[in-house]
């Protein structure tokens, strides 16, 4: 059966319906917004990855992200893993009134981080802070650490020399920051 041909001047509603065919840019358009979309949560990624870098299951991620986008990390700090295995606290042996602290601690966290301050406070009998003191590795190792880094398992001398707070003081602790 053939088409009957309809005069030109006819309504719209009468002439045969034609398919226009999806714009390039339509499509391109539903295909950018998922893309773009990604592209925004890794820049927040990136942005945020310091702080993301330190929380133990979202570090992988952040280290493989940045290893495809060459952006650096923070290195791993976890001064909980730092232990001491000994310590001591004795009078200088040739100058009066200053003491020689003396202690070893060990990395025993599973990878290497960076050197830790190293907090010394002495305390009297009711435990309240005669004295508090941070010092940066070169100071408690005696010269600058060969590297930037302590290594999973490694262990440290340190020795430093502070002033005798008299009689008052009867402890000292320690803490790595």
């Amino acid at each position: 059966m053939s088409e009957l041909p309809r005069p030109t001047g006819a309504p719209v509603f009468v002439q045969p319906k034609r398919r226009k065919p999806v714009p390039r840019s339509r499509w391109l358009a539903w295909l950018a917004v998922p893309l773009l979309a990604l592209l925004l949560v890794l820049q927040f990624a990136v942005a945020d990855r310091a702080r993301l870098a330190a929380d133990r299951e979202w570090r992988p991620r952040i280290l493989a992200l940045c290893g495809a986008l060459g952006c650096d990390v923070p290195p791993w700090r976890e001064p909980a893993a730092l232990h001491l295995t000994s310590r001591d606290l004795r009078p200088h042996p040739r100058l009066p009134g200053v003491l020689v602290v003396s202690a070893s601690f060990r990395n025993d966290a599973p990878f290497a981080q960076p050197w830790p301050q190293l907090q010394l406070s002495l305390q009297n009998i009711d435990g309240e802070a005669l004295g508090l003191r941070r010092f940066a590795p070169r100071e408690y190792l005696g010269a600058a650490p060969a590297t930037t880094m302590i290594g999973a398992g490694q262990s440290a001398s340190i020795r430093v020399e502070i002033l005798d707070p008299g009689r008052r003081a009867v402890a000292f602790g320690f803490e790595f920051h």
